[in-house]
């Protein structure tokens, strides 16, 4: 096993530990039997199965139609690596995931990430499938890969998931830093830099009156950057009160992790309706 990917297991399963014994990992708010389902598929099926075949299959076509590309990059400044790792594969996921709140099609292939109503380190590979076989930033990955990067994309794809996996867990790390009045520039840095637990949870808040929530916002995973260059942040230094997703039918197990194929659910159990009939007035009004 390469040593990236054992530093990301370490990562992973060293949040989870703390969310184990602060906040328990496996018992959160709200939760469903097809949450845990959920998670568990797409992210097996996400690190043993689409990540390696789409590297695979980008290096086998790239092999095919530019043979003579090959380790072309291997030279390259790591500086200039790491730059085009940043583009090709981190902005291309900031505009994947905007676009993915703005149309209703594409929502629907990304809704499962949302769909849980806590945070978590098991949101983190939450997703559905076809969502993530059709991932720009990854099949651009696996063709940097080909061009000689690999050894650069090692090193990138343990900080990008430091990051991303920090900023879904409950246990926020940046919270106890936002009380130390002399970290405030540090943080002010930092939080219009990478993902923070406050900027990503504001994204994962439910209800858009929330003063904490921006779910049509802060869209980046590992450099919150590109939502300040774009005009998509918001930064609060607090957390929503609750997670999820607003005035929608609650999504089928089959939709989560598998619609087109599955297909949308539009029935609304009526404790929900008043709440969604609330927000629809609410709309109306302003």
């Amino acid at each position: 096993m390469p040593a990236s990917s054992i530093a990301i297991i370490g990562i992973y399963f060293g949040f989870a530990i703390l969310e184990l014994f602060r906040t328990n990992l496996f018992v959160k708010a709200e939760q469903t039997r097809d949450d845990g389902i959920v998670e568990v598929l797409s992210m097996v099926i996400l690190l043993a199965i689409t990540q390696p075949a789409i590297v695979l299959g980008t290096a086998a076509l790239a092999n095919w139609l530019v043979p003579q590309w090959a380790g072309a990059l291997a030279n390259l400044n790591v500086f200039a690596a790491i730059l085009l790792f940043l583009v090709c594969d981190d902005l291309t996921q900031y505009w994947w995931h905007r676009l993915s709140h703005s149309y209703h099609w594409l929502y629907n292939l990304h809704r499962a990430h949302h769909n849980g109503r806590y945070m978590s380190v098991r949101l983190t590979y939450r997703n559905n499938i076809i969502y993530y076989a059709m991932m720009p930033g990854i099949w651009l990955s696996g063709f940097l890969v080909f061009l000689g990067l690999g050894w650069v994309y090692a090193g990138y794809i343990v900080v990008k998931m430091l990051v991303i996996i920090g900023a879904h867990s409950d246990v926020a790390w940046d919270r106890p830093l936002y009380r130390i009045k002399w970290l405030s520039p540090v943080m002010w840095l930092v939080e219009r830099t990478i993902s923070t637990p406050a900027t990503h949870h504001a994204h994962h808040g439910r209800h858009a009156d929330d003063p904490a929530v921006n779910y049509k916002g802060n869209y980046g995973n590992l450099l919150f950057f590109w939502d300040v260059l774009f005009g998509t942040a918001k930064i609060t230094r607090t957390y929503p009160q609750s997670y999820g997703v607003e005035g929608l039918a609650p999504a089928t197990l089959g939709q989560q992790l598998l619609w087109p194929i599955f297909p949308e659910n539009k029935v609304i159990p009526e404790e929900e309706e008043g709440e969604v009939a609330a927000l629809e007035q609410e709309g109306a009004a302003a």
